[in-house]
């Protein structure tokens, strides 16, 4: 039976919409009837009492907002009525306990994965073209439309005959006949792959390395090596013009921080050392392609499930999003950190209001401060600009159901699941210890995508409400919807439905194991994530200027 509205937690004062509610409509709750004075759409909440003006608002059991005046028994909750509100926050003053979920049915799983050298497993096998400075993006650019057709790795442009057939029509005089043409999309064979136990090559474009402050040449270099030291990375090549913040010295420095013994194959060019485009641009597609004979003498092979790292991130998110996506991947990051693999729980202006919990599952307390300085410092470089975090919410957010940024921190912590938090670290560092970690960064999803990728997740779990295209070009990124009706919607880029929990149809954990075997598909080549399908290979360096 579909239950038609929630109360999260016992301490909370309101109740979430499941389905549209009607005005004058009485519903009852704990043997009293509750009779709606608004009408409240799906995924909004309404009081479940009198909330007089200044009182607290309550969700997940946690500080959400208060009441800007007066909200009546059965009010709906609106950004008019209620006003973003969370408790401060210090150092631990407990340590809060964990009970590791049963994970023997996975004790002896593995994936098929990329073993190399220095330990790491990866979940595909990339080689990365990346330029140190913008000034590169154009001879980058050309490699792409060099190489891409050429080894298999393109895709038929169905857009691109859409419009030659208009162009057709047209040239026909047949003009009536082009505002009824509608897109064909055609079961063209897909041109075999030169190298077969290749993934792609990926380009990594970008608009910074040069110009700005130091810091920020210096923070892409430490990011560019972690795509190079990242385990889906079989190899670089790497195009400098020479003069650039971002010298090629960083970079290798950056690079041997991470991994002393570093030993992929790294192709270092610099155009102003070698002379014409020409000369640059055929010398890097010789050895680039010398590069990937190598890398395609690599094939998959079994792995534990301990060797996966996983970034949790949300986009687009909605007012179902912390009652089924979030805590359904916080389940499975909590197998997969009972099991010794890695999580990585991000975007730091969306766990504003839940810092005290986050700092309690601390295990020692250097991370504790270490978290503290950093939410501290970014709230801080808001405020200083004239913003803060709570002006987070977007207007899909807010449309959907997620008035303040309290609701919407509240709901994306759930991506966390309840394990101890081992380690938190700052952007770009890279991820180390198994467990769950906490990576600084946006919530902006291609910004924290980039970063969470960055640190060495090699698969990506996004719960969304509404619908985000997001991808990355190395790692593959797991589109989850927090609802059935934007997975019916929009199937391109949806992989899991994580709808039957707000049906109740499955539970939190159920939900949450179905994503973990799903990873393991995906982690093993068998199933290829939507936004891989689609080639949605974003990448944006954070430029550490203030970004919600």
């Amino acid at each position: 039976m579909l239950h038609r509205f929630l109360k999260i937690h016992p301490n909370d004062n309101v109740l979430v919409a499941l389905t549209d509610l009607k005005k004058g409509e009485t519903i009852e709750f704990d043997g009293a009837p509750i009779t709606l004075v608004d009408d409240v759409q799906a995924k909004h909440k309404f009081a479940q009492y009198v909330i007089p003006t200044g009182e607290e608002i309550l969700m997940y059991g946690s500080l959400v907002g208060k009441a800007v005046y007066d909200i009546p028994r059965g009010g709906v909750l609106t950004t008019e009525n209620v006003k973003h509100q969370v408790h401060g926050f210090t150092g631990k003053t407990k340590t809060i306990g964990w009970t590791a979920p049963d994970v023997s049915k996975w004790a002896n799983r593995t994936f098929m994965g990329y073993h190399r050298e220095d330990g790491q497993v990866g979940t595909a096998n990339f080689w990365l073209v990346i330029p140190m400075v913008f000034c590169e993006n154009r001879n980058v650019d050309i490699l792409k439309q060099a190489f891409l057709d050429e080894l298999g790795f393109g895709q038929r442009d169905v857009y691109k005959s859409y419009v030659s057939q208009l162009v057709d029509l047209y040239q026909a005089g047949n003009t009536e006949a082009i505002d009824t043409l509608t897109l064909q999309k055609t079961s063209a064979p897909v041109q075999k792959r030169v190298f077969e136990n290749v993934d792609g090559i990926k380009f990594l474009t970008h608009e910074g390395g040069c110009g700005g402050i130091r810091q920020d040449s210096d923070m892409l270099c430490a990011l560019l090596a972690g795509y190079i030291h990242h385990p889906n990375v079989a190899g670089a090549t790497i195009l400098s013009l020479g003069c650039q913040n971002a010298q090629v010295n960083i970079l290798e420095s950056k690079i041997k921080a991470l991994n002393p013994n570093f030993n992929k194959p790294l192709i270092v060019l610099e155009q102003q050392k070698e002379g014409t485009e020409e000369e640059l641009m055929s010398k890097a597609i010789r050895q680039t392609f010398l590069g990937l004979i190598e890398a395609d003498k690599i094939k998959r092979q079994p792995a534990p499930l301990s060797k996966l790292s996983i970034g949790l991130e949300c986009g687009g998110s909605d007012g179902f999003s912390g009652i089924s996506a979030n805590p359904a991947i916080g389940h499975t990051s909590d197998i997969l950190v009972a099991l010794g693999g890695k999580t990585v729980l991000s975007e730091f202006p969306e766990l504003c209001g839940v810092e005290q919990e986050l700092i309690n599952r601390c295990e020692t307390n250097e991370s504790a401060e270490r978290f503290v300085s950093l939410m501290r410092a970014y709230a801080a470089a808001a405020e200083a600009v004239g913003s803060g975090f709570d002006m987070n919410p977007s207007p899909g957010n807010i449309r959907d159901g997620l008035i303040t940024d309290a609701i919407k921190s509240a709901g994306a912590a759930k991506k966390g699941g309840n394990s101890p938090i081992v380690d938190v670290l700052d952007y770009p560092e890279y991820v180390t210890k198994p467990g769950l970690n906490l990576l600084c960064t946006p919530g902006n999803d291609v910004e924290c995508t980039t970063a969470l990728v960055g640190s060495g997740t090699n698969i990506v779990l996004f719960t969304t409400g509404l619908g985000t295209p997001t991808g990355n070009p190395i790692s593959p990124v797991i589109k989850i919807a927090s609802n059935t009706k934007l997975a019916e919607r929009m199937p391109d880029i949806i992989d899991i439905d994580t709808g039957p929990v707000i049906s109740g149809e499955k539970t939190i954990e159920e939900m949450g194991e179905d994503v973990l075997e799903f990873i393991i598909e995906v982690a093993s080549g068998r199933i290829e994530a939507k936004e891989k399908v689609l080639q949605q290979d974003d990448f944006i360096p954070w430029k550490r200027g203030v970004s919600l």
